[in-house]
């Protein structure tokens, strides 16, 4: 006997039709609008259009104001391209990048598998380790100038070498040899390798436990794990370290100019000057805006090419 309770029906779309809409939920769009909006507003305002205005100053001759003047095409690059004070400028910056990527990489990663391997008070060597990351370049940059470095007798540098029988050396000037290199890698190599090392661990956390494992099982020693095992399996951290260093490299400023500059723009007796502190150089001290934003979209380019040559040849972002 069929029941006689009637069936409930249930609120689903017809078959065939089209499906229901929803309604909007304008308050959770407001709150994600309110939340959001000033930060869109000010990247907008403070990035991107200033990166578009100093893309048409580029452009115009710009002596003394922000306003664009008279156009003048691709003036502006091309006396960059001929002026000889920029182009040592980048080939300083491509030396030093040449030199000092490959050592903080290396020194980074030497320290990632040196505490990687340490049983107890790992987060203490991490921890040390990565607390010169949290000064700032400019603190740093005076430290080494006024204490480390002064070229003093007093100084803690000649001071150390004054017990092993060196001379007193004036590590900042123009000497030959050129002693300044010295000071400009040791103080970049203190605040950087301990972030890098931190990205390694973390690469080396994720390897499994079980390869490392079975290759003790095989009685392969440590180096031949590194090479066989550790050093292919962070092929993608490599990478993306890689390119990070590279790009602190070619933007370098802060510890050139507080090593070198007095604090005023336009100081040209530095004994070396990247293109960041050239530029700072010709915009502020010379006022000249248009070659100023020239050399940084230059920069910019040598900086976005190499970047997609180095990760093309690293494999970055490639499946394995």
């Amino acid at each position: 006997m069929p029941s006689a309770t009637p069936t409930r029906r249930t609120a689903s779309r017809p078959a065939g039709g089209a499906p229901p809409r929803r309604r909007a939920n304008w308050r959770a769009i407001g709150a994600f609008a309110l939340l959001t909006g000033p930060m869109v507003i000010g990247l907008g305002v403070f990035k991107y259009l200033a990166i578009g205005w100093s893309f048409l100053l580029s452009f115009n001759e710009a002596r003394g104001t922000l306003t664009p003047g008279h156009w003048v095409g691709f003036d502006n690059y091309a006396f960059l391209l001929k002026d000889d004070s920029f182009r040592s400028s980048l080939w300083m910056i491509v030396g030093f990048t040449a030199f000092i990527v490959p050592v903080t990489f290396v020194l980074s990663l030497a320290l990632a598998v040196g505490v990687n391997s340490v049983r107890r008070g790992r987060a203490f060597f991490r921890t040390t380790f990565l607390l010169p990351a949290a000064v700032s370049y400019v603190a740093a940059s005076l430290i080494w100038k006024m204490a480390l470095f002064n070229g003093l007798p007093s100084g803690i540098a000649n001071a150390l070498g004054g017990l092993f029988g060196m001379h007193v050396q004036p590590w900042l000037s123009s000497t030959d040899p050129p002693l300044y290199w010295f000071v400009i890698v040791t103080l970049r190599l203190w605040l950087q390798v301990g972030l890098y090392m931190i990205l390694f661990l973390a690469g080396l956390q994720s390897i499994p436990p079980h390869l490392y494992e079975a290759a003790a099982l095989d009685g392969a020693g440590r180096w031949k794990t590194f090479r066989s095992i550790t050093f292919p399996l962070l092929r993608h951290t490599n990478a993306a370290i890689l390119m990070l260093v590279f790009i602190a490299a070619f933007q370098a400023f802060d510890e050139f100019f507080n090593l070198f500059n007095t604090g005023q723009a336009g100081n040209a007796s530095a004994p070396v000057r990247p293109p960041l502190v050239y530029l700072y150089d010709s915009a502020l001290g010379d006022q000249n805006y248009g070659v100023g934003s020239a050399g940084a979209f230059i920069l910019t380019a040598l900086i976005v090419v190499v970047t997609l040559v180095q990760g093309r040849l690293a494999g970055f972002g490639r499946k394995d």
